[in-house]
């Protein structure tokens, strides 16, 4: 990974997220935007866009529009930056033709492209220009040449924020554009974009990072800013950020701070309000077991130092999940963004709950998050959902009571 944002040849070292031995006065950079892709190499997980835009290039069937859609810190605007680079790849002895997905220096308008600041490469937030005005001057300027760059390239954020005026006096110059002319945009809420939009685009959709492969992104950003983190910490931030490239990020750049030196997963937890996920997989045996009481002083025992109730049932909840996808495919608890004890454990209960307990105690955590988040209590709410959950677990589901009653008589 490249600094987008960093000068040609330059030293990215002084620029390192946690250095006690950094410059005084050296302006701190964020690790989302120090850490930006700034090449189709540097984007992860998304391998499906890369190898169809990688094609497009390849045979010259580049299409005039493409719209970008994804949840948030996947890396929208990032790879919208980026195609508009690789339109406009040239070197400064001209050994560069046409556009390109291979870019292995900084070129002669990349560097103003990834800041944001060529004129030939205009960006627009929706959000806060949604009126066909705006989009009447992007009609007027998009007739006229590009002054320096091979295209014209509009990129447009958050375009599902335009105005139905402002859709629609995009549709003619979207259907036939200058030849010197490109649109990307990019969405979080593709269903929100009309369909005589959609039409004229090529739809890329972005999906979540994998956990595990965000596991070794951190992994490396963490060497590069001599940072020791434990395995298991990386698994919990990468767990947190449900696929968000720039939300782990985030997150690491916090975990750093808190930590103020080794990163460990206990500091992540303390610092995201999480239970210890061996604790809460000792809270969900005990419910599995029956036991109420040993599940009541364990919620007690993590409420005590810290943790919030609903995230302990969110918790409890994402381990019913995980356990009953072993059940179903073994081969998920080979994943390594849990930890060791969650995989063994996991395999364990998988191997001796039933299918009708794990949906029945995942229906009622479902519910019983709900009420926590509405009541005024929400310690004694989960308390509560607790006792639902142990009283029952081992109690036969409807069909199974009238089999028994039929097998035995009345003196089941």
């Amino acid at each position: 990974m490249t600094d987008a944002g960093a000068p040609p040849n330059s030293d990215s070292a002084g620029q390192a997220g946690f250095s006690l031995g950094a410059q005084p006065g050296t302006p701190y950079r964020v690790l989302a935007r120090k850490y930006r892709p700034s090449s189709f190499d540097d984007l992860i997980g998304q391998e499906a866009v890369v190898r169809t835009v990688s094609n497009a290039f390849e045979t010259g069937r580049i299409p005039q529009a493409w719209i970008l859609t994804g949840v948030r810190g996947v890396g929208k605007t990032t790879t919208a930056r980026i195609l508009a680079r690789a339109l406009n790849y040239e070197m400064p002895d001209g050994s560069v033709k046409g556009p390109t997905v291979h870019m292995p220096t900084l070129g002669v308008h990349c560097q103003a492209i990834m800041e944001s600041r060529h004129m030939d490469v205009l960006e627009m937030d929706a959000a806060s220009h949604t009126g066909v005005d705006d989009v009447r001057q992007i009609n007027d300027s998009v007739r006229y040449a590009p002054a320096s760059a091979r295209y014209k390239v509009y990129i447009i954020d958050e375009v599902h924020m335009l105005s139905t005026a402002a859709f629609n006096a995009f549709l003619k110059t979207l259907e036939e554009p200058p030849e010197h002319a490109k649109f990307v945009f990019a969405t979080t809420e593709i269903r929100k974009v009309p369909v005589t939009v959609l039409s004229r685009c090529q739809r890329f959709d972005l999906r979540r990072v994998e956990a595990d492969v965000l596991m070794k992104h951190l992994a490396n950003i963490a060497a590069k800013e001599n940072v020791e983190i434990e395995p298991e910490a990386l698994g919990i931030i990468a767990r947190a950020a449900e696929g968000s490239v720039r939300d782990s990020l985030s997150l690491l750049d916090q975990a750093i701070a808190h930590a103020a030196g080794t990163v460990k997963a206990d500091a992540i937890r303390q610092m995201l309000g999480l239970a210890d996920r061996t604790r809460v997989i000792d809270l969900f045996d005990s419910l599995a077991r029956g036991d109420i009481a040993a599940a009541f002083k364990e919620f007690r025992d993590q409420y005590d130092v810290g943790a919030d109730p609903i995230v302990v049932l969110s918790d409890l909840a994402e381990f019913v999940n995980f356990v009953t996808r072993v059940k179903i495919v073994p081969a998920t608890a080979d994943n390594v963004a849990y930890g060791e004890t969650e995989r063994v454990r996991a395999r364990d209960f998988a191997s001796k709950i039933s299918m009708r307990v794990l949906s029945r105690m995942w229906q009622m955590l479902l519910k019983g998050i709900t009420e926590v988040q509405a009541a005024t209590r929400p310690a004694a709410a989960a308390e509560m959902v607790l006792v639902r959950i142990a009283y029952v677990a081992d109690m036969p589901t409807p069909d199974e009571a009238l089999r028994m009653l039929e097998q035995n008589g009345g003196g089941s």
